[in-house]
């Protein structure tokens, strides 16, 4: 099967992040909103997020929600994650530090300095 232009587009587009987080919303922007609170969590962090900003709803039921859409996202290629201790740790790989580096000068194409 193969893709076409416009449904690879809508696949893999750039993920949406909610400026705030609502209830009723979908559950992948709910998980992404308190991802993108945290910068950088497991499954459990994503969850105890979500717990904090919908109250009446305790962890272990965000973390069934979390874990499915973390993961889906992930194996898609749309989230970073590594390894954390047999846990793994998600963040939306965002540059969260300036680049403090500098370019060598010599090194530039010619007419380009």
């Amino acid at each position: 099967m193969t893709l076409s232009d416009d449904s690879f587009r809508e696949a893999y587009k750039p993920l949406h992040i909610p400026a705030h987080y609502d209830v009723h919303a979908s559950e992948q922007d709910r998980v992404l909103f308190a991802l993108a609170q945290i910068g950088m969590g497991t499954v459990t962090d994503v969850a105890t997020e979500m717990a904090q900003l919908e109250s009446g709803i305790d962890v272990d039921s965000f973390k069934v929600i979390a874990g499915d859409v973390l993961t889906h996202l992930y194996e898609l290629g749309l989230l970073k994650g590594s390894d954390s201790s047999g846990e793994m740790e998600y963040n939306l790989s965002k540059i969260t530090h300036a680049n403090d580096g500098s370019v060598d000068p010599d090194l530039l194409a010619p007419g380009l300095d």
